[in-house]
């Protein structure tokens, strides 16, 4: 059976150390010993937590990612086949090349850092990707492209490559982003260049707020600091929606952290053609937003929330819900993320995260 959706770009071993009992000024305190928790570890990067999410989801995916052929690779491979038989079977394993891994570094009460290495993607492109796999599948997810110096290279021209190649397949084309480690060439690139030349082939687009602004954004992001969340406003997610609507994109939005999600739509119907082709009405979503609260959970680690709310909202737009409804389960399945350590674990099934809204799930 052909995957109702690809998801595709960037996975890696995510190796994940207790560090639930430290202040965040100890994890820095050179020349000093602090005693730590068990360490656990898990597959990462959107391959993995928003493939994965949409498996749990009851959506029917193939991975398209790649590896090296080292131990991180083979951990990387056993770890998605624990989750159902065939669900690694499209993992490439690169002779010669290394594994990407993260160390993901989450004291109390404090947002994670993430140290990266990048390893077999920094070759990875439009060859890498079977377009055959593709063309059979409603719609295709691609992860973090500020991790792939092959697609952001030379203005974007790997990127868009890529893009054309799926849209000329017919196939609905969604993209997520990460931050870019900081002085590295992807945080030197001209993003606004790249989603230029990019983003009329993009139909699904919602990076987290941090992302977007850094590309577009950068002297607000820069000037407000730790004050960002408390100076979003409506009017400006608006603005900032409508300036990547006018870039081509047909549904845009941002993920905004314990803020919830926001969700604006083109107003043009025949932008949002592709919306029926899953079940939806372009009618309904032409020119409609929504800025959706997070729900009230008991929070163990926020990685991968990002992606899981992406899941959610790619589960909900398959089986044509509208632009509100996909917002809130966005916003459902990030929480239940959030509940568990780890990027997947805490994600439920479709029909329990249903029950779970259906039951009036209090909202921060």
């Amino acid at each position: 059976m052909p995957a109702d959706i690809v998801v595709a770009g960037h996975i890696a071993l995510d190796i994940l150390p207790d560090m639930s009992m430290l202040r965040p000024d100890q994890v820095i305190g050179a020349g000093k010993v602090f005693e730590i928790g068990t360490i656990s570890y898990s597959t990462g990067g959107a391959v993995s937590n928003t493939g994965l999410a949409l498996h749990r989801l009851g959506v029917k995916v193939d991975l398209l990612a790649a590896v090296g052929d080292d131990w991180v690779g083979q951990a990387i491979i056993n770890y998605v086949k624990g989750f159902g038989a065939g669900l690694a079977d499209s993992i490439q394993v690169v002779p010669g090349a290394a594994s990407p891994y993260t160390v993901v570094i989450e004291p109390q009460n404090h947002d994670r850092t993430l140290l990266t290495n990048t390893g077999v993607y920094n070759d990875y492109d439009l060859d890498n990707i079977d377009l055959e796999v593709v063309a059979a599948a409603k719609l295709f997810h691609l992860g973090y492209p500020t991790l792939l110096p092959r697609l952001y290279a030379d203005g974007g021209a790997g990127f868009l490559a890529l893009l054309r190649a799926v849209k000329d397949r017919g196939v609905i084309t969604s993209i997520d982003m990460s931050l870019p480690p900081p002085g590295s060439a992807s945080d030197r690139a001209d993003w606004r260049l790249i989603l230029r030349r990019c983003l009329p082939y993009v139909d699904i687009f919602v990076p987290s707020i941090e992302e977007i602004m850094m590309m577009l954004r950068r002297r607000d992001l820069e000037r407000w600091g730790g004050e960002l969340f408390d100076r979003l406003t409506a009017a400006y997610l608006e603005d900032l929606g409508d300036e990547l609507l006018a870039l081509g994109v047909g549904v845009a939005g941002f993920k905004l952290g314990e803020r919830g999600l926001y969700l604006r739509a083109a107003p043009d119907e025949n932008r949002l053609a592709f919306i029926r082709a899953i079940g939806g009405s372009p009618g309904d979503w032409a020119g409609a937003s929504a800025w959706q609260s997070a729900f009230e959970v008991r929070v163990a680690g926020t990685t991968g929330a990002g992606d899981a709310a992406y899941a959610g909202l790619l589960a909900a737009m398959i089986r044509g819900y509208g632009l509100l409804e996909c917002a809130r389960r966005a916003c459902a399945v990030a929480a239940c993320n959030i509940e568990a350590a780890d990027a997947t674990s805490g994600v439920r099934g479709w029909d329990e995260t249903e029950a779970r809204l259906a039951a009036g799930w209090a909202l921060l």
